[in-house]
């Protein structure tokens, strides 16, 4: 039995995130499925209010322990400074060396984690999850990601002629974002009402990149996506709803979307566990999204990790297109859109068979999401 360690970014210090838990949980639970003894691996960062700080970790263990990792968990802060000590949280170092040293992989999503960490680890493996901005970013030395055995990516096109960014020089292995099959059933209710997604909405998140030697400089967030398509829900009778991260100051943003029809959730009571999460995606008929617009400018032919749960749980999506794909299907049970008016034409088609869409969504997640097989896949180019 392997001994895999996997390295998460940011879950611990986001209780409210449902959907970005679901991201790296999906990747334990299936090599746990093959027969894995899994540890997760994380960075705590302490803040300036320890009852919060308590808070979190409380909440993040208690979520740890229902999904079967007591006792499996190392949670470690560092403090300032380079060669700063690793402190862990519930367990000794000496006992979370003792796991590092005895793993036979760390699969890291920590693109700029301490190198000590990686250390101790037989074999080690990045994955990408930001294919383009995080090989732009490495290439002009915006992050610097520490050496690992093995380079993964869920870019289709990263490393290959296709790529509108750099390979960095590195070999990546494409994978897909996988989903658990048997935690995310097929849930076909022809009751379900509203096209939804969960998203963030913070605006002014400006991403910097160097490209072809000049400085570029675009604001990232979905927001502005979405705000392209925002009259959306006037071309189309199919019901339209958003789950969003709002903050205060996006008062105005909400009013917009609600008078072109928008329905607006919040994102942290709809969707602020793994379970409400899930059961709000799983009582929706179907998923419509955007995505961020580097994915769409760099045509990275990206796929959301959230789009695969819709897609496991037999609900069809219709998703913004983020370039050419070999293995992406775009007119039956997925959707990929460059239009308002393909868009609001793909609810058409959904809803005139509605059960045989729903049928196609989770064969198209048996087909190429299934976690076993991805996991598979990332067991065999690592350890053999």
């Amino acid at each position: 039995m392997a001994t895999i360690v996997v390295s998460p970014f940011d879950v611990a210090n986001f209780p409210e995130g449902g959907g970005h838990f679901w991201v790296y949980m999906q990747y334990v639970q299936g090599l746990s499925r093959l027969g894995c003894e899994v540890y997760w691996l994380e960075q705590f960062r302490r803040g300036k209010d320890p009852d919060r700080d308590a808070r979190a970790m409380a909440r993040f263990f208690e979520r740890m322990e229902r999904f079967g990792l007591a006792g499996r968990v190392l949670l470690y802060t560092l403090r300032d400074g380079e060669d700063a000590p690793i402190e862990y949280v519930g367990v000794t170092r000496h006992e979370a060396e003792a796991v590092l040293r005895r793993a036979d992989l760390m699969l890291n999503f920590h693109y700029a984690i301490d190198p000590r960490m990686l250390a101790c680890a037989r074999r080690t493996a990045l994955v990408d999850i930001d294919p383009g901005l995080t090989q732009l970013w490495i290439s002009t030395g915006q992050l610097r990601v520490p050496p690992h055995d093995v380079y993964f990516t869920i870019g289709e096109t990263v490393g290959t002629a296709a790529a509108r960014f750099p390979d960095c020089g590195l070999t990546w292995v494409h994978i897909h974002p996988p989903v658990c099959l048997d935690l995310w059933p097929y849930m076909h209710d022809p009751r379900c009402a509203g096209f939804t997604t969960i998203a963030g909405w913070w605006s002014g998140k400006w991403v910097k990149v160097i490209v072809d030697g000049q400085e570029v400089c675009s604001d990232n967030n979905k927001r502005v996506s979405f705000l392209e398509y925002a009259t959306l829900p006037e071309m189309t009778s199919q019901p339209l709803e958003l789950a969003l991260l709002l903050a205060d100051g996006d008062g105005e943003d909400r009013r917009l979307l609600e008078r072109h029809r928008w329905r607006v959730r919040d994102a942290r009571e709809v969707a602020g566990s793994p379970e409400r999460y899930q059961a709000y995606i799983q009582g929706s008929r179907g998923e419509w999204s955007c995505a961020k617009p580097f994915f769409v400018s760099l045509q990275n032919a990206w796929v959301s990790d959230r789009t695969v749960c819709y897609l496991a749980s037999g609900k069809p999506v219709v998703v913004q297109h983020t370039g050419p794909s070999a293995y992406l299907p775009n007119g039956e049970a997925m959707f990929r859109f460059s239009t308002l008016d393909e868009a609001a034409a793909a609810f058409d088609v959904i809803n005139s068979d509605y059960e045989r869409q729903c049928r196609a969504a989770r064969e198209i997640a048996v087909a190429y999401f299934d976690a076993k097989q991805v996991l598979t896949r990332i067991l065999s180019e690592t350890l053999s």
